[in-house]
Protein backbone atom coordinates (compact mmCIF):
# COMPACT_ATOMS: atom_id res chain seq x y z
CA UNK A 1 0.00 0.00 0.00
CA UNK A 2 1.56 3.43 -0.60
CA UNK A 3 -0.02 6.51 0.74
CA UNK A 4 0.96 9.90 -0.14
CA UNK A 5 -0.12 12.69 2.39
CA UNK A 6 -0.47 16.01 0.74
CA UNK A 7 0.30 18.57 3.62
CA UNK A 8 -0.84 22.27 2.97
CA UNK A 9 0.53 24.51 5.89
CA UNK A 10 -1.93 26.16 8.14
CA UNK A 11 -0.83 29.04 10.85
CA UNK A 12 -4.11 31.22 10.96
CA UNK A 13 -7.84 31.24 10.97
CA UNK A 14 -10.54 33.23 9.65
CA UNK A 15 -14.13 33.57 9.03
CA UNK A 16 -15.22 34.18 5.41
CA UNK A 17 -17.70 33.95 2.77
CA UNK A 18 -15.92 30.36 1.33
CA UNK A 19 -14.21 28.04 3.47
CA UNK A 20 -10.85 27.59 1.50
CA UNK A 21 -6.86 27.89 2.26
CA UNK A 22 -4.58 30.35 0.61
CA UNK A 23 -1.09 31.49 2.15
CA UNK A 24 -1.64 29.24 5.20
CA UNK A 25 -4.53 30.91 6.20
CA UNK A 26 -7.71 28.79 6.62
CA UNK A 27 -11.15 30.72 6.14
CA UNK A 28 -14.06 28.92 7.56
CA UNK A 29 -17.66 29.79 6.51
CA UNK A 30 -19.34 29.50 9.88
CA UNK A 31 -23.14 29.63 8.80
CA UNK A 32 -22.29 26.91 6.10
CA UNK A 33 -20.60 24.62 8.94
CA UNK A 34 -23.54 25.51 10.94
CA UNK A 35 -25.98 24.07 8.62
CA UNK A 36 -24.38 20.94 7.99
CA UNK A 37 -23.71 20.44 11.66
CA UNK A 38 -27.38 21.25 11.82
CA UNK A 39 -30.44 18.59 12.35
CA UNK A 40 -29.22 16.16 14.97
CA UNK A 41 -31.45 16.11 17.41
CA UNK A 42 -29.47 14.94 20.46
CA UNK A 43 -27.87 18.93 20.21
CA UNK A 44 -29.93 21.49 21.29
CA UNK A 45 -27.35 23.93 20.65
CA UNK A 46 -24.06 23.80 17.89
CA UNK A 47 -21.42 26.92 17.78
CA UNK A 48 -18.21 27.12 16.68
CA UNK A 49 -15.27 28.86 17.51
CA UNK A 50 -11.68 29.40 16.83
CA UNK A 51 -8.56 29.37 19.79
CA UNK A 52 -5.22 30.17 18.04
CA UNK A 53 -1.50 29.92 19.59
CA UNK A 54 -0.81 32.40 22.00
CA UNK A 55 -4.07 33.81 22.47
CA UNK A 56 -5.25 33.79 25.83
CA UNK A 57 -7.86 30.94 25.80
CA UNK A 58 -8.64 28.39 27.48
CA UNK A 59 -11.00 25.68 25.87
CA UNK A 60 -12.50 22.96 28.97
CA UNK A 61 -13.73 20.51 28.63
CA UNK A 62 -12.33 19.06 25.22
CA UNK A 63 -13.87 15.83 23.98
CA UNK A 64 -11.81 15.10 21.37
CA UNK A 65 -9.32 16.48 18.71
CA UNK A 66 -9.01 15.56 15.30
CA UNK A 67 -6.66 16.79 12.34
CA UNK A 68 -8.76 18.02 9.32
CA UNK A 69 -8.18 14.89 6.63
CA UNK A 70 -9.81 14.40 2.77
CA UNK A 71 -9.59 11.61 0.33
CA UNK A 72 -8.32 13.13 -2.88
CA UNK A 73 -7.24 9.87 -4.66
CA UNK A 74 -7.85 6.01 -4.01
CA UNK A 75 -10.32 3.68 -2.38
CA UNK A 76 -12.71 5.00 0.23
CA UNK A 77 -12.73 8.08 2.47
CA UNK A 78 -11.33 9.12 5.40
CA UNK A 79 -12.79 7.99 9.00
CA UNK A 80 -14.03 5.15 7.00
CA UNK A 81 -17.36 3.48 9.31
CA UNK A 82 -17.86 6.97 10.47
CA UNK A 83 -18.15 9.61 7.84
CA UNK A 84 -17.40 7.54 4.32
CA UNK A 85 -18.30 4.36 3.89
CA UNK A 86 -16.65 1.09 5.10
CA UNK A 87 -14.22 0.22 2.71
CA UNK A 88 -10.40 -0.25 3.42
CA UNK A 89 -8.24 2.89 3.50
CA UNK A 90 -4.12 3.70 3.79
CA UNK A 91 -3.79 4.19 -0.47
CA UNK A 92 -4.03 6.74 -2.74
CA UNK A 93 -3.58 10.61 -2.24
CA UNK A 94 -5.08 12.24 1.40
CA UNK A 95 -5.13 16.13 2.15
CA UNK A 96 -3.82 17.29 5.43
CA UNK A 97 -4.47 20.60 6.45
CA UNK A 98 -1.20 20.71 8.53
CA UNK A 99 -0.98 22.96 11.78
CA UNK A 100 -5.32 23.32 11.73
CA UNK A 101 -6.97 20.98 14.57
CA UNK A 102 -10.95 20.47 15.36
CA UNK A 103 -11.43 20.17 18.83
CA UNK A 104 -14.75 19.59 19.99
CA UNK A 105 -15.82 20.67 23.59
CA UNK A 106 -19.45 20.12 25.56
CA UNK A 107 -20.73 19.36 29.22
CA UNK A 108 -18.61 16.53 30.92
CA UNK A 109 -20.81 12.92 31.05
CA UNK A 110 -18.57 11.46 33.63
CA UNK A 111 -15.72 13.22 35.86
CA UNK A 112 -13.62 12.43 33.12
CA UNK A 113 -12.06 15.22 29.99
CA UNK A 114 -9.45 17.99 29.49
CA UNK A 115 -7.90 21.51 29.46
CA UNK A 116 -6.34 23.08 26.40
CA UNK A 117 -4.58 26.49 27.59
CA UNK A 118 -3.40 28.13 24.42
CA UNK A 119 -0.78 30.44 26.18
CA UNK A 120 0.81 30.24 29.59
CA UNK A 121 2.17 27.31 31.45
CA UNK A 122 -0.66 24.94 30.64
CA UNK A 123 0.28 25.71 27.06
CA UNK A 124 3.84 24.09 27.82
CA UNK A 125 2.12 20.63 28.38
CA UNK A 126 -0.07 20.18 25.74
CA UNK A 127 0.54 19.91 21.61
CA UNK A 128 -2.42 21.46 20.77
CA UNK A 129 -2.01 24.68 22.22
CA UNK A 130 0.47 24.82 18.79
CA UNK A 131 -2.60 24.12 16.24
CA UNK A 132 -5.30 26.33 14.92
CA UNK A 133 -8.00 25.06 16.55
CA UNK A 134 -11.65 25.43 15.49
CA UNK A 135 -13.30 24.62 18.31
CA UNK A 136 -16.80 22.88 17.86
CA UNK A 137 -19.29 23.88 20.36
CA UNK A 138 -22.06 21.28 21.68
CA UNK A 139 -24.84 21.31 24.24
CA UNK A 140 -26.99 18.35 24.70
CA UNK A 141 -30.52 18.26 25.15
CA UNK A 142 -31.95 17.64 28.06
CA UNK A 143 -32.25 13.96 29.31
CA UNK A 144 -30.60 12.22 26.72
CA UNK A 145 -29.03 9.12 27.26
CA UNK A 146 -24.95 10.02 27.98
CA UNK A 147 -23.72 7.54 25.23
CA UNK A 148 -26.16 8.76 22.41
CA UNK A 149 -25.10 12.36 23.24
CA UNK A 150 -21.08 11.39 23.33
CA UNK A 151 -22.03 10.05 20.35
CA UNK A 152 -23.36 13.04 18.13
CA UNK A 153 -20.43 15.15 19.53
CA UNK A 154 -18.11 12.81 17.93
CA UNK A 155 -19.60 12.51 14.71
CA UNK A 156 -19.77 16.82 14.69
CA UNK A 157 -15.86 16.52 15.20
CA UNK A 158 -15.39 14.04 12.71
CA UNK A 159 -17.51 16.13 10.33
CA UNK A 160 -16.18 19.44 10.80
CA UNK A 161 -13.05 17.92 10.00
CA UNK A 162 -13.49 15.88 6.92
CA UNK A 163 -15.98 18.87 5.63
CA UNK A 164 -12.70 21.63 6.26
CA UNK A 165 -10.48 19.51 4.21
CA UNK A 166 -13.23 18.67 1.77
CA UNK A 167 -13.27 22.11 0.71
CA UNK A 168 -9.82 22.93 0.27
CA UNK A 169 -9.12 19.76 -2.25
CA UNK A 170 -7.26 21.11 -5.25
CA UNK A 171 -4.85 23.34 -3.19
CA UNK A 172 -1.39 23.52 -3.65
CA UNK A 173 0.61 21.14 -0.90
CA UNK A 174 3.23 22.29 0.68
CA UNK A 175 4.81 19.09 1.39
CA UNK A 176 4.14 15.54 0.25
CA UNK A 177 4.83 12.81 2.20
CA UNK A 178 5.10 9.17 1.01
CA UNK A 179 4.25 5.92 3.17
CA UNK A 180 5.13 2.64 1.44
CA UNK A 181 4.39 -0.96 2.79
CA UNK A 182 4.74 -4.22 0.52
CA UNK A 183 2.67 -7.49 0.77
CA UNK A 184 3.10 -9.77 4.11
CA UNK A 185 4.82 -11.98 2.29
CA UNK A 186 7.68 -10.02 0.18
CA UNK A 187 7.57 -7.86 3.55
CA UNK A 188 8.38 -10.88 5.59
CA UNK A 189 11.62 -11.14 3.52
CA UNK A 190 12.91 -8.26 3.08
CA UNK A 191 15.81 -6.93 5.05
CA UNK A 192 17.65 -9.69 5.54
CA UNK A 193 19.95 -9.47 8.47
CA UNK A 194 17.25 -6.81 10.01
CA UNK A 195 15.51 -8.15 12.88
CA UNK A 196 11.88 -7.96 12.36
CA UNK A 197 9.98 -5.72 14.93
CA UNK A 198 6.21 -5.02 14.69
CA UNK A 199 4.20 -2.98 16.76
CA UNK A 200 1.57 -3.26 19.47
CA UNK A 201 -0.81 -1.22 19.25
CA UNK A 202 -3.33 -1.03 22.81
CA UNK A 203 -6.43 0.66 21.83
CA UNK A 204 -8.99 1.93 24.73
CA UNK A 205 -11.80 -0.08 24.93
CA UNK A 206 -13.04 -1.09 28.34
CA UNK A 207 -16.67 0.23 27.69
CA UNK A 208 -18.23 2.32 29.83
CA UNK A 209 -17.67 5.49 27.67
CA UNK A 210 -13.85 4.09 27.77
CA UNK A 211 -14.13 3.38 24.01
CA UNK A 212 -12.08 3.39 20.86
CA UNK A 213 -13.53 2.82 16.75
CA UNK A 214 -12.11 0.79 14.31
CA UNK A 215 -13.86 1.14 10.90
CA UNK A 216 -16.84 2.19 12.80
CA UNK A 217 -16.55 -1.02 15.17
CA UNK A 218 -15.96 -0.60 19.13
CA UNK A 219 -12.77 -1.94 19.41
CA UNK A 220 -14.37 -4.18 22.52
CA UNK A 221 -15.86 -6.39 19.96
CA UNK A 222 -12.95 -7.03 18.09
CA UNK A 223 -9.72 -9.43 18.25
CA UNK A 224 -6.65 -8.58 18.06
CA UNK A 225 -5.89 -8.18 14.05
CA UNK A 226 -3.20 -6.95 11.74
CA UNK A 227 -4.08 -2.81 10.28
CA UNK A 228 -1.28 -1.65 7.82
CA UNK A 229 0.20 1.43 9.56
CA UNK A 230 -1.39 3.46 6.61
CA UNK A 231 -4.67 2.63 7.26
CA UNK A 232 -4.15 4.46 11.18
CA UNK A 233 -3.28 8.10 8.69
CA UNK A 234 -6.01 7.92 6.94
CA UNK A 235 -8.67 7.45 10.10
CA UNK A 236 -9.84 4.08 10.45
CA UNK A 237 -9.14 4.10 14.20
CA UNK A 238 -10.51 7.06 16.03
CA UNK A 239 -11.40 8.36 19.95
CA UNK A 240 -14.48 7.91 21.50
CA UNK A 241 -13.20 8.12 25.22
CA UNK A 242 -14.23 9.98 28.02
CA UNK A 243 -10.85 8.87 29.73
CA UNK A 244 -8.34 10.85 31.61
CA UNK A 245 -7.19 13.75 29.49
CA UNK A 246 -3.41 13.36 29.57
CA UNK A 247 -2.72 9.84 28.28
CA UNK A 248 -6.20 9.38 26.04
CA UNK A 249 -5.18 9.12 22.08
CA UNK A 250 -7.39 11.46 20.65
CA UNK A 251 -8.43 10.86 17.26
CA UNK A 252 -5.57 13.33 15.64
CA UNK A 253 -2.89 11.44 17.78
CA UNK A 254 -3.99 8.41 16.31
CA UNK A 255 -3.68 9.95 12.66
CA UNK A 256 -0.01 11.53 13.29
CA UNK A 257 0.94 8.63 15.88
CA UNK A 258 4.13 9.17 15.98
CA UNK A 259 5.89 5.39 16.76
CA UNK A 260 4.60 4.84 13.40
CA UNK A 261 5.85 7.68 11.71
CA UNK A 262 9.44 7.14 13.27
CA UNK A 263 9.45 3.56 12.52
CA UNK A 264 8.61 4.19 9.14
CA UNK A 265 11.83 6.30 9.49
CA UNK A 266 13.94 3.66 11.02
CA UNK A 267 12.59 0.81 8.33
CA UNK A 268 15.08 -0.78 6.30
CA UNK A 269 18.26 1.12 8.47
CA UNK A 270 17.72 -0.63 12.18
CA UNK A 271 14.87 -3.07 11.54
CA UNK A 272 12.42 -4.51 9.46
CA UNK A 273 8.85 -2.71 10.64
CA UNK A 274 6.10 -5.64 9.23
CA UNK A 275 3.23 -3.39 10.72
CA UNK A 276 0.61 -3.29 13.22
CA UNK A 277 -1.24 -5.55 15.68
CA UNK A 278 -3.98 -3.81 17.37
CA UNK A 279 -5.44 -4.91 20.55
CA UNK A 280 -7.67 -4.00 22.63
CA UNK A 281 -8.20 -3.25 26.52
CA UNK A 282 -11.24 -5.30 28.20
CA UNK A 283 -11.76 -5.39 31.93
CA UNK A 284 -12.20 -8.79 33.03
CA UNK A 285 -9.39 -11.61 33.00
CA UNK A 286 -10.92 -13.78 30.45
CA UNK A 287 -10.75 -10.95 27.91
CA UNK A 288 -7.12 -9.77 28.81
CA UNK A 289 -5.60 -13.79 28.98
CA UNK A 290 -7.56 -13.97 25.52
CA UNK A 291 -6.08 -10.64 24.02
CA UNK A 292 -2.70 -11.34 25.21
CA UNK A 293 -2.36 -14.87 24.01
CA UNK A 294 -3.86 -13.84 20.35
CA UNK A 295 -1.53 -10.93 19.77
CA UNK A 296 1.36 -12.66 20.92
CA UNK A 297 0.21 -15.56 18.85
CA UNK A 298 0.31 -13.20 15.71
CA UNK A 299 3.68 -11.79 16.36
CA UNK A 300 4.93 -15.45 16.37
CA UNK A 301 3.14 -16.30 13.19
CA UNK A 302 4.82 -13.59 11.49
CA UNK A 303 8.45 -14.12 13.14
CA UNK A 304 8.55 -11.05 15.04
CA UNK A 305 11.85 -10.65 16.81
CA UNK A 306 10.86 -7.42 18.35
CA UNK A 307 7.56 -5.73 19.81
CA UNK A 308 6.80 -2.19 20.53
CA UNK A 309 4.17 -2.17 22.55
CA UNK A 310 1.84 1.48 23.43
CA UNK A 311 -0.75 1.36 26.72
CA UNK A 312 -3.59 4.00 26.45
CA UNK A 313 -4.73 4.80 29.85
CA UNK A 314 -3.54 3.56 33.23
CA UNK A 315 -4.91 1.05 36.14
CA UNK A 316 -6.65 -1.80 34.88
CA UNK A 317 -4.83 -0.95 31.12
CA UNK A 318 -1.79 -1.74 33.09
CA UNK A 319 -2.57 -5.58 33.49
CA UNK A 320 -3.12 -5.86 29.79
CA UNK A 321 0.03 -4.16 28.81
CA UNK A 322 2.27 -6.26 31.52
CA UNK A 323 0.44 -9.13 30.53
CA UNK A 324 1.39 -8.36 26.84
CA UNK A 325 4.67 -7.96 28.08
CA UNK A 326 5.61 -10.96 29.99
CA UNK A 327 3.80 -13.35 27.17
CA UNK A 328 5.64 -12.23 24.30
CA UNK A 329 9.24 -12.25 26.32
CA UNK A 330 8.40 -15.69 27.22
CA UNK A 331 7.89 -17.11 23.54
CA UNK A 332 11.17 -15.37 22.75
CA UNK A 333 10.17 -11.69 21.61
CA UNK A 334 12.21 -8.69 23.02
CA UNK A 335 9.50 -6.20 24.30
CA UNK A 336 9.76 -2.02 24.89
CA UNK A 337 6.69 -0.85 26.57
CA UNK A 338 5.70 2.67 26.08
CA UNK A 339 3.68 4.14 28.84
CA UNK A 340 3.02 6.71 31.79
CA UNK A 341 2.60 6.93 35.43
CA UNK A 342 0.45 7.73 38.29
CA UNK A 343 3.28 7.86 40.54
CA UNK A 344 1.27 9.91 43.22
CA UNK A 345 1.90 14.02 43.30
CA UNK A 346 4.89 13.46 45.27
CA UNK A 347 6.10 11.18 42.88
CA UNK A 348 7.42 8.42 45.49
CA UNK A 349 4.37 6.04 44.69
CA UNK A 350 3.94 2.56 42.58
CA UNK A 351 4.29 3.66 38.75
CA UNK A 352 1.84 0.89 37.29
CA UNK A 353 -1.36 -1.11 39.05
CA UNK A 354 0.87 -4.13 37.96
CA UNK A 355 4.95 -5.16 36.62
CA UNK A 356 7.09 -8.40 36.09
CA UNK A 357 10.18 -9.42 35.66
CA UNK A 358 10.51 -9.15 31.91
CA UNK A 359 9.20 -5.61 31.40
CA UNK A 360 13.03 -4.19 31.93
CA UNK A 361 12.78 -1.86 28.62
CA UNK A 362 10.56 0.92 29.75
CA UNK A 363 9.35 4.38 28.28
CA UNK A 364 7.45 6.59 30.62
CA UNK A 365 5.72 9.92 29.49
CA UNK A 366 5.94 11.09 32.76
CA UNK A 367 3.59 11.38 36.36
CA UNK A 368 0.50 12.32 35.06
CA UNK A 369 -0.63 13.13 39.61
CA UNK A 370 2.27 16.06 38.76
CA UNK A 371 0.24 19.29 40.02
CA UNK A 372 0.03 21.95 38.49
CA UNK A 373 -1.34 25.82 38.45
CA UNK A 374 -2.82 27.55 35.51
CA UNK A 375 -3.67 31.59 35.16
CA UNK A 376 -6.68 32.61 34.88
CA UNK A 377 -7.51 33.38 30.76
CA UNK A 378 -9.01 36.30 28.85
CA UNK A 379 -11.55 33.62 27.64
CA UNK A 380 -12.61 30.83 27.97
CA UNK A 381 -14.58 28.07 25.26
CA UNK A 382 -16.70 25.77 26.96
CA UNK A 383 -18.27 25.30 30.70
CA UNK A 384 -15.16 26.74 33.08
CA UNK A 385 -16.81 25.01 36.21
CA UNK A 386 -16.68 21.59 34.76
CA UNK A 387 -12.92 21.93 36.36
CA UNK A 388 -14.02 21.13 39.93
CA UNK A 389 -15.22 17.79 38.49
CA UNK A 390 -12.93 16.92 35.76
CA UNK A 391 -10.28 14.03 36.22
CA UNK A 392 -7.12 15.61 37.76
CA UNK A 393 -9.24 18.43 39.28
CA UNK A 394 -11.19 18.36 42.28
CA UNK A 395 -14.25 20.95 44.18
CA UNK A 396 -12.46 23.86 44.74
CA UNK A 397 -9.89 23.39 41.46
CA UNK A 398 -11.39 26.76 39.66
CA UNK A 399 -10.55 29.55 42.06
CA UNK A 400 -12.71 32.80 41.56
CA UNK A 401 -10.23 34.52 39.66
CA UNK A 402 -10.00 31.39 37.55
CA UNK A 403 -6.95 30.41 38.28
CA UNK A 404 -7.35 26.26 37.95
CA UNK A 405 -5.23 24.25 40.32
CA UNK A 406 -5.07 20.37 38.62
CA UNK A 407 -2.82 17.54 38.11
CA UNK A 408 -1.42 16.73 34.74
CA UNK A 409 -3.95 14.48 34.20
CA UNK A 410 -6.45 16.65 33.43
CA UNK A 411 -4.22 18.46 30.20
CA UNK A 412 -5.43 16.84 26.92
CA UNK A 413 -2.13 15.22 25.55
CA UNK A 414 0.11 15.84 28.48
CA UNK A 415 1.73 12.13 29.23
CA UNK A 416 0.52 10.59 25.75
CA UNK A 417 1.17 7.28 25.48
CA UNK A 418 1.85 7.23 22.31
CA UNK A 419 4.65 9.75 22.55
CA UNK A 420 2.29 12.75 21.37
CA UNK A 421 3.60 15.25 24.08
CA UNK A 422 5.53 18.18 24.53
CA UNK A 423 7.60 16.41 27.76
CA UNK A 424 10.66 15.09 27.25
CA UNK A 425 13.72 14.34 28.73
CA UNK A 426 17.78 13.79 27.57
CA UNK A 427 21.09 12.23 29.10
CA UNK A 428 23.70 15.09 30.34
Amino acid sequence: MKLELHKVKVNKLAWGERTAVKDGVLTVNKQELLSLLSGDERLARVDVDFAVPGESVRILPVKDVIEPRFKMEGPGGVFPGMVSDVDTVGEGKTLVLSGAAVVTTGKIVRFQEGIIDMKGPGAEYTPYSGTCNVVVILENVEGIEKHDYETACRMAGLKTAAYLAGKCVGTRADVVETYETLPLKDAMHAHPGLPKVAYLYMLQSQGLLHDTYVYGVDAKKTLPTLINPTEVMDGAIVSGNCVSACDKNNTYSHQNNPIIHNMFKRHGKDFNFLGCIITNENVTLADKKRSSSYSINLAKTLGVEGLLISEEGFGNPDADLVMNCWKAERAGIKTTLLTDEYAGQDGASQSLADSCPEGDACVTAGNANEVVVLPPMDRVIGVPEEANVIAGGWQGSLAADGTITVELQAIIGATSELGFTRLGAYTI
